[in-house]
């Protein structure tokens, strides 16, 4: 059984010391109560630290400097319907900065009407991922922002040609593409849009209580969350779920002990990475999603096929390794998944 962690308060007693005075009058002393902390797991912050490490505050990128100017005008960019063809929707539509970067639905609507074909993924700390798309099919937050804008079943955008004219109709666009890139003679730019989503982007990290915890303070997680941890650790999620994210940092075959379709009961087979690169190996091969904020980011997996956390835990675990978790594990680890649930700053939102 998991040693629980536990507080034990040490009280000093209140000592009375008789004093040999004439009257023999008691005098009291009282020693004041202190708290010491025992921690049942000494080694786990230790070990936590060497498998995830602590998030850092921003996503920088030496080929896209953050400034003010263009982090302002990349959150205009985000929320704005003019990016879409009939001015429907905005990057914001899909990856919703008040629900976690996601929308919670298992497929977002496009411009048209039309369902995307796989699960919009947070755009929450996305920019520290090892690349975007289930299928990594991007490098970078960048590349990733200028592909739903013309995407026809997303924001249908005609061309970039279009998307140019629309912002160069607009003054206050004009003057914010000046000031964010006053080095380019022609500011205006899909280029530089994309520069600009992505450095609005990049700020979206969302460190929580537990990276207050691995910075050095024990008491930052509870009994219960700690044993959570240490059972994410021992099951060993950790195998793929390692790095600052918790994930984001690897590929890997969904349904190494097994289909997926047939736990997650999917309607469509979807043949991952293979879709793009053609290669045999990289048949269900998908990017191994963060953990951070899971627990506000529903439907989960690449088609939003479960919304259960606990129960995406138990497929998880079956399919990656072979283990069937009792529910009493089950529920320890969504108890410390929930500590990753953190918040952007109200600045960065709309």
């Amino acid at each position: 059984m998991i040693k629980q962690l536990f507080y034990s308060t040490v009280l000093f007693s209140s000592v009375f010391v008789a004093c040999n005075s004439g009257d023999n009058n008691e005098e009291i002393k009282n020693i004041e109560q202190e708290d010491v902390y025992v921690d049942a797991f000494p080694e786990l912050q230790n070990q936590a630290l060497n498998f995830f490490g602590v998030l850092p505050l921003s996503a920088e990128n030496p080929e896209n400097p953050l400034t003010d100017e263009k982090v302002a005008l990349g959150k205009k960019l985000y929320f704005d319907n003019i990016l879409s063809k009939d001015n429907k929707q905005s990057c914001n539509t899909c990856h919703n900065v008040d629900t976690y970067g996601v929308d919670n639905n298992p497929f977002s609507e496009g411009n048209d009407g039309e369902l995307g074909g796989r699960n919009s993924p947070t755009t929450f700390n996305a920019a520290l991922h090892i690349a975007q798309f289930w299928d990594g099919r991007e490098p970078d937050v960048e590349a990733q922002a200028g592909g739903p804008i013309l995407n026809p079943v997303e924001m249908a955008m005609p061309s970039e040609g279009d998307v140019i004219k629309r912002l160069e109709k607009v003054d206050e666009y004009v003057e914010m593409f000046k000031s964010a890139f006053p080095d380019d003679d022609t500011p205006i730019s899909y280029d530089n849009l994309k520069k600009a989503i992505g450095a609005y982007e990049r700020k979206l990290i969302t460190p929580s209580k537990f990276d207050d915890y691995l910075t050095g303070n024990a008491k930052a997680l509870t009994d219960e969350e700690k044993e959570g941890l240490n059972t994410f650790i021992s099951v060993g999620c950790t195998s793929c779920h390692n790095g600052t994210l918790l994930g984001g940092t690897m590929f890997q075959k969904f349904g190494t002990f097994g289909d997926y379709w047939e736990l997650t009961k999917s309607e469509k087979i979807d043949s991952g990475k293979y879709v793009v690169t053609g290669v045999e190996s990289d048949m269900f091969m998908f990017k191994v999603p963060s953990l951070r904020n899971i627990e506000k980011t529903y439907p989960y997996f690449h088609d939003g096929s479960v919304s259960d956390l606990g129960e995406s835990v138990k497929i998880m675990a079956k399919l990656q390794l072979n283990k069937d978790l009792t529910d009493e594990e089950v529920n320890s680890i969504v108890t410390f998944l929930k500590t990753l649930t953190a918040d952007i700053p109200q600045e960065l939102k709309q």
